[in-house]
């Protein structure tokens, strides 16, 4: 394994043009390629390719094509029950890990890939790389964009289009560009499930 490829998963400035990277990432977006490639009706198919593909997955997760990746879900790990909806965006030069039945709205961008601010650095091309870490039971709106280096805590809900910057802590609902805790989830939340609405009380059985 080359001093580059090494250097993806510490946080240093590395080239992510290095040859052995690239001839790996490639074999690994064709698998990806099949994986977008499938119909609906060949689900045993899909999850077949996500064990093939994903650092980890668990039992009932499920990631409706298309699914974009920039190493073919390499560096992603999922825990159980994980839903994502069209068009989640991992770009897994490093480790993307998100816990037990959290869910993606469409269009969701984890990227874990930056770049150095001084232009003679982004010239020659380098980059690095820091994880992200979501929690168990978190739902990430339509179009949420999470940075290098985040952690999102447990039972947290992204409001739809929010750019998460900074960690965020658990039992949180966050919102905004750059995204900020709005209200901590509360009795309120037992009671109603949208604006007015009602829940049958039965459903926390």
């Amino acid at each position: 394994m080359s001093g580059n490829r090494e250097k993806m998963h510490t946080g240093e400035l590395y080239q992510p043009g290095d040859p052995e990277i690239l001839s790996w990432q490639m074999q690994r977006l064709d698998r990806l390629y099949d994986y977008n490639m499938t119909r609906p009706t060949e689900g045993e198919k899909r999850e077949a390719l996500l064990r093939e593909m994903l650092a980890e997955v668990g039992e009932g997760c499920y990631i409706e094509p298309p699914f974009h990746t920039n190493l073919g879900g390499a560096h992603v790990h999922f825990s159980k029950y994980v839903y994502a909806n069209f068009n989640l965006t991992c770009v897994d030069d490093t480790h993307i890990y998100v816990g037990d039945c959290t869910m993606f709205g469409p269009n969701v961008t984890l990227a874990t890939a930056g770049h150095p601010i001084l232009p003679e650095l982004r010239e020659k091309g380098l980059q690095f790389n820091m994880p992200i870490r979501i929690g168990r039971n978190c739902w990430l709106g339509a179009g949420v964009i999470v940075l290098p280096g985040v952690t999102i805590g447990d039972n947290v809900v992204v409001g739809a289009g929010s750019v998460v910057t900074k960690d965020l802590p658990d039992n949180v609902v966050a919102v905004g560009t750059p995204c900020r805790v709005l209200q901590e989830v509360n009795e309120h939340d037992r009671e109603y499930y949208f604006k007015g609405r009602k829940m049958d009380s039965s459903m926390l059985e």
